[in-house]
């Protein structure tokens, strides 16, 4: 089937979830879509989106993908009140009672994962659990990824979909895999840019412009997509929100769960955990977390200020 085939129904329009749909709409694809705060979904109309009422209203598209905060958010919309699966007792004659697939992009446990499977499979829905790496600003330059776990055979038809959001798409095999793959990613993106800020206050107490040392750093061997994306907030201090310490906190969380579940030590997980809760107490918690420069920096007796230099984020 094509995806204009498809009828296709999006759950959830906030940074990420607004521009991932955008995306489907702008493909051409059938989309209808829900959010919370309907003025926040409301700009896809023009791109041919059609806005819903309540999630109940998708219950009759062929696949649904859902983009929310917690696993509490995902249980609501999908089996609460008025919620995807709501109606599927009572179907109206000639419409579908639930969707045949729900892919499930957020960041949610092992344990909620598992449980959202089975709550959908007694409805026949299927699931493609499928986080993402990334962010708005990652999603409008085209560098999203996709890590996708569930029945191969789902993923084999959703890929199309997947492609038109992000080039990647990663499938690791049944079940949950695909949410230790994320809660792993977002462990280890804690870490690093704790580390990062560590060495560039390190550096720049030392006499180092910020921008200089992190040019270094870019073109070494030590360099990353990731350290050359967040080299404008280090050196600018340009903390616009891409992720939030709140939701960094809730994924180490995570992290920290599934190493006593496997037996796995995460000590610099741990000590980023308390780290990132220490800045939250100190009332950084709406920016972005890279905040955890201005922590580092106290902690370091400096003062920062912005260095005012033209610097890209290598995603052009």
């Amino acid at each position: 089937m094509s995806r204009t085939a498809l009828r296709l129904g999006w759950i959830g329009a906030g940074r990420m979830g607004y521009e991932m749909a955008l995306r489907l709409a702008k493909a051409g694809c059938d989309l209808t879509v829900y959010n919370r705060t309907r003025a926040k979904a409301e700009p896809l109309a023009k791109h041919g989106a059609k806005i819903a009422e309540r999630p109940s209203d998708l219950a009759g598209c062929d696949v649904v993908f859902c983009m929310v905060s917690t696993y509490a958010d995902v249980k609501e919309v999908v089996s609460g009140r008025g919620g995807l699966l709501s109606g599927a007792r009572k179907p109206a004659r000639g419409k579908r009672a639930a969707p045949r697939i729900l892919v499930e992009c957020s960041s949610i446990s092992l344990e909620g994962s598992a449980e959202l499977r089975e709550i959908l499979a007694a409805h026949g829905t299927q699931l493609l659990a499928a986080p993402v790496s990334g962010n708005a600003k990652v999603i409008k330059a085209g560098k999203l990824s996709f890590v996708c776990s569930g029945p191969k055979t789902v993923f084999d038809e959703v890929a199309p979909l997947l492609r038109l959001i992000a080039p990647a798409a990663s499938y690791v095999g049944e079940g949950e895999l695909a949410r230790i793959v994320k809660i792993c990613h977002n462990v280890f993106l804690g870490v690093v840019i704790q580390s990062l800020c560590e060495i560039t206050i390190l550096a720049q107490k030392a006499g180092v412009p910020r921008h200089a040392f992190l040019e270094f750093i870019n073109q070494s061997v030590m360099g990353s997509v990731f350290s050359r994306y967040k080299t404008p907030a280090l050196v600018n201090l340009d903390f616009k929100v891409t992720f939030t310490p709140t939701l960094l906190r809730k994924d180490i969380d995570l992290g920290l769960d599934a190493g006593r579940r496997f037996d796995v030590p995460l000590p610099l997980a741990s000590v980023t955990r308390d780290l990132v809760q220490s800045m939250m107490g100190s009332g950084l918690s709406e920016q972005d977390f890279a905040t955890l420069i201005l922590q580092q920096a106290r902690a370091s007796g400096i003062e920062l200020r912005p260095e005012n230099v033209a610097v890209g984020d290598g995603l052009a």
